[in-house]
């Protein structure tokens, strides 16, 4: 390439071929799922917005066109690098259970008998939890935002796609096929999300590739939080047909609920790191390796720590030797990489709820020590027994990550989501949006941490993450992989995959991937589906060897590759002087990094 680009040797595609070009800017990029939503970040950095007012102008543009991924109606989290203080920022703005909602009450509504565990169906009613989305765009804008643009000017975007019309993209058009049935059958405001045909069973249908759709009322609801911000939509006609809707469907969130909401906000929170030095990391750096930060819990982030801290306390145990390139994608890598996320899912899948209601030990499960301890549940030569979860003293699901930087160094990593799909698929009258299923998460059994519980958040899959060097806590990356339960697994693969195999942000993308357990997990903390799935692209001879060492494995093709998620990457380097974002979207989805 002639250039320095990265802080370690040229970058090598292993065994793959990279489909894509990594995209390089020195002002800014916006990295999505959606390029019109990428194109409106771009427009807000244009008129003097920086990084943060990219990522909410984003968030609104791809409620518009993939609103089978993440909405209005869903959560947020993200992290935002400030270059000026080398600080990460954390913003928890996830939504809580109503306060009439009572384990009582929704076990008698389900009629979960006494002694039996149970759980909320996804398409429950009683899976809504409040929406965190509204107020957590309107703190990113007031709490990170550049001072230059207003919310209505963020906003405004995603305001003329949902009026003016927009052509449907690939993948969105098969996500809305899917859940045409669903959304119909959902609440009786199907429509407004669907599009308008005659010819059509109840006159309307979900949009097709190529088609345009309009989406006027969801056009509204933005102007009304534009306009007056979190009252806009926790008081007046949004919070009243919200409220309406889930109350005629039997569930309890009240108009107290949501204006509680409004006016606490989203929570900044202190965001979790661990440092790793492990596989040779840092040996281009002068030893001093990186520090992956993630959101504490609720989120699931913790998942990636300790998995990434495990594998390094298997390397200092002599359990596993360093790996090269030749060992990408190996049976030993594999093998390593897929026992060390058990471990920490069993943990995370016990402990993982909301802090402000129960304890979570997020440094203790994260220590040294503890991790060193787990790390002697590992067999190089075979499949571990499902662990249960330590003592210290996995669902496919749609959602939305995507990241901007700016041209003061700022970056933020951000994801946004309604959890399955459309979450519920439920519409409150002539708001355009539906409303979440995070309370599907919620464990139903008394005594477990993550127990349903009133006003509480339950255990949240969506997770950003961010990397620093450890040496100055100057900004590595921004990056994400959005789907479920694979969130903390591709982080840890993408991760490994830039700074122990030397792949560009691409192909770091691009590269096969492995995800554990489809299935939710279990009040024991297991997972309920124990499959490895495997992506096409991965050598059959090593699926063949990890079925010998025990595991249970099944090899995805086509759109069964959606389980393995879809990611974006903004990584910064100098060159002469200069700051370069170097920018990378998933071939898996139909995004794009946009350079300033």
């Amino acid at each position: 390439m002639g250039i320095n680009v990265y802080p370690h040797p040229e970058p090598q595609f292993i065994h793959f071929p990279s489909r894509r070009s990594v995209v390089h800017s020195t002002k800014g990029i916006v990295s999505s799922t959606q390029p019109l939503a990428s194109a409106a970040g771009i427009e807000i950095l244009r008129k003097g917005g920086n990084a943060a007012d990219a990522a909410v102008a984003v968030a609104a543009a791809i409620n518009v066109t993939e609103p089978g991924s993440t909405g209005i109606g869903g959560d947020l989290f993200c992290l935002f690098y400030d270059a000026k203080t080398k600080k990460v920022h954390a913003l928890n703005g996830s939504g809580r259970s109503g306060q009439n909602v009572t384990l009582e009450r929704i076990r008698k509504d389900l009629n979960i008998p006494d002694g039996e565990s149970g759980h909320i169906p996804l398409d429950s009613v009683h899976a809504v939890t409040i929406p965190g989305a509204a107020a957590g765009w309107v703190d990113v804008v007031e709490r990170f935002g550049s001072g230059k643009v207003t919310l209505e000017e963020v906003l405004h975007p995603a305001i003329e796609l949902a009026e003016n019309g927009f052509a449907v993209s690939e993948l969105s058009a098969t996500f809305w096929a899917a859940s045409e049935s669903q959304i119909k059958r959902a609440s009786p405001n199907g429509a407004e999300m669907l599009k308008k045909d005659p010819s059509a069973k109840d006159g309307c249908r979900a949009p097709k590739a190529g088609e345009v759709m309009r989406m006027p009322t969801l056009a509204h609801t933005f102007r009304l939080l534009g306009k007056h911000g979190k009252k806009g939509f926790y008081e007046g006609e949004v919070a009243e047909q919200l409220v309406k809707v889930v109350s005629d469907l039997g569930g309890h969130i009240t108009i107290d609920d949501l204006k509680h909401h409004g006016e606490t906000g989203s929570e900044p929170v202190d965001p979790i790191s661990l440092k790793f030095t492990g596989q040779g990391v840092g040996e281009a750096t002068e030893g001093h390796g990186i520090e992956l930060w993630e959101h504490p819990p609720n989120g699931q982030g913790i998942v990636a720590l300790m998995a990434l801290g495990i594998l390094q306390e298997l390397e200092k145990q002599g359990k596993i030797q360093k790996w090269s390139h030749k060992d990408h994608n190996s049976t030993p890598h594999l093998h390593a990489v897929i026992e060390a996320l058990r471990i920490a899912f069993a943990d995370a899948h016990w402990f993982v709820t909301d802090p402000n209601v129960v304890k979570v030990p997020s440094a203790e499960l994260i220590s040294p020590e503890y991790l060193a301890e787990r790390a002697k549940l590992f067999d190089p030569k075979k499949a571990a027994s499902a662990p249960i979860h330590g003592s210290p003293a996995h669902l496919q699901s749609d959602t939305v990550y995507f990241c901007a930087s700016d041209s003061e160094g700022n970056a933020i990593s951000f994801i946004n989501s309604n959890y399955g799909g459309y979450g519920t698929a439920i519409i409150p009258k002539g708001c355009g949006f539906t409303l979440q299923n995070r309370g599907a998460n919620f464990s139903l059994t008394p005594g477990h941490p993550n127990v349903l519980a009133p006003r509480k958040r339950p255990y949240h899959t969506i997770i950003p993450g961010l990397i620093a060097f450890a040496k100055d806590q100057s900004l590595h990356s921004v990056f994400g992989v959005m789907g479920g339960f694979m969130q903390p697994q591709g982080h840890v693969q993408v991760l490994l995959n830039q700074e122990v195999f030397k792949l560009h942000p691409q192909a770091a993308l691009d590269s096969p991937r492995i995800c554990i357990g489809g299935g939710m997990p279990g009040d024991d903390g297991k997972m309920t589906d124990a499959t490895i799935y495997i992506e096409e692209g991965i050598d059959e001879k090593v699926v063949k060897e990890l079925a010998e060492l025990g595991h249970s494995v099944k090899q995805l093709k086509g759109y069964g590759r959606g389980m393995f998620g879809r990611g974006q990457i903004i990584r910064q380097h100098f060159d002469d002087g200069v700051r370069v974002w170097s920018g990378a979207s998933d071939l898996r989805g139909d995004g794009a990094a946009v350079p300033l």
